[in-house]
């Protein structure tokens, strides 16, 4: 029999994340800091909403674009919080997910040998997808000493005239960076005179801690060369409701649509009604969940001081990226041996790109019980390498 797999499938590596959490789910007593979900519920009023709407056999499809009064609120959204207009018409779609806006984004703008640059370390699906779109990933490598900030001179220097896109995503997975509006300023000018277009995923810009997120698409001129990634997963803890949504401007969205279409169809009817009450009435579970993420990010700041384990500061999302260069050990082999050791699952840096491998990252969107206790497993595991460290270093 011939191999029926297609080669560029293939030559796609899994995910970085799972193999870990295989092994860790196999385990007793395992503390487990490393899936990106809240822990809080959905909030109740959004719920019952999805519980009305299958009570009253709203069970069918919805138009291919998402329900109409969901993209009115999308578009009342996106003016109240970032100042930016969109025709709920013609320029939102409702998707399964942000991961499926991206995926459509990236398949209605790409032609194959384009170049889509992205920084890392960033989401695992980013690079997967650019190369499912026969597009061709090319990876800025950032860095804790510019607070894994894209800067200028990183774009400028990694544009070519193959470059069709640049994929950004702030806050940011897996460092919990943001970019500023002077930071993103800085940008535009490059973006502009390369003529490229930005899929910006802002799945976190609820959860920005320092200042309010400001949404690339609402400097000037880049509305029009801009498509922004959002979803209802993280901000109002729904992850498995599967419904994220994007804007663009009619011209590109025509084409995401089509893609949609086919594929998909339409998101969860029932997702869409509750999605309705989430932006309706959800201002204050935002605020309140947000809240609860700071304190525990302030938290783990403070244990990993007293640890005296490096840990660049993140203003976003809810991971925080301590550096473990210290060890001398890969990002794989020290997540590893502290699940050996003391029963505590994280992620490998490395599965957020290769430059990510001096890190781990850790989700604080767990109880602070749960927090407090890891952390002491932690800066004993810590203990000990540092302790084997000093005696190896005697001989």
């Amino acid at each position: 029999m011939r191999d029926f797999i297609c080669d560029k499938i293939k030559k796609i590596k899994p995910s970085g994340i799972r193999r870990l959490f295989d092994i860790a789910n196999e385990i007793p007593d395992v503390i487990s800091l490393g899936v990106g979900e809240p822990d809080f519920d959905t909030p109740w009023h959004i719920r019952e909403e999805g519980i009305y709407s299958l009570n009253k056999g709203r069970t069918f499809y919805t138009s291919n674009a998402g329900l109409p009064e969901l993209r009115e609120e999308i578009a009342h959204y996106m003016r109240r919080k970032y100042g930016i207009s969109y025709d709920p018409k013609h320029e939102i779609v409702l998707t399964v997910g942000g991961s499926e806006a991206i995926d459509i984004a990236l398949r209605a703008v790409l032609n194959p040998g384009d170049e889509v640059v992205f920084p890392q370390p960033c989401f695992v699906s980013y690079e997967p997808c650019i190369l499912l779109s026969d597009g061709v990933p090319v990876p800025i490598s950032l860095s804790a000493e510019t607070e894994f900030r894209l800067t200028p001179e990183q774009l400028e220097a990694a544009v070519t005239p193959k470059t069709k896109a640049l994929l950004i995503s702030f806050p940011n997975n897996p460092t919990g960076a943001v970019m500023e509006r002077e930071d993103l300023e800085k940008l535009v000018p490059i973006i502009i005179k390369n003529d490229l277009l930005v899929i910006s995923d802002e799945i976190y810009s609820e959860l920005s801690y320092k200042a309010p997120h400001v949404s690339i698409a609402s400097l000037p001129g880049m509305r029009e060369r801009t498509v922004v990634i959002n979803g209802f997963s993280k901000s109002y803890a729904m992850t498995g409701w599967r419904l994220g949504y994007a804007c663009a401007p009619a011209q590109i969205m025509e084409y995401m649509v089509k893609i949609h279409q086919f594929g998909i169809m339409s998101a969860p009817t029932m997702s869409q009604y509750a999605a309705v009450s989430a932006l309706r009435n959800g201002d204050r579970d935002i605020d309140m969940m947000a809240a609860s993420y700071n304190q525990r990010r302030r938290y783990l700041m403070e244990a990993f001081r007293e640890m005296q384990l490096p840990c660049f500061e993140p203003y976003g999302a809810f991971y925080v990226f301590p550096d473990i260069s210290e060890f001398g050990m890969g990002s794989e082999e020290f997540c590893t041996e502290l699940l050996k050791s003391e029963n505590v699952a994280v992620v490998p840096g490395n599965a957020f790109g290769d430059c990510g491998d001096k890190h781990v990252r850790i989700s604080y969107a767990y109880s602070i019980e749960e927090l407090k206790e890891a952390m002491t497993r932690i800066a004993r595991f810590i203990g000990k390498l540092r302790m084997k460290t000093k005696e190896n270093s005697l001989y």
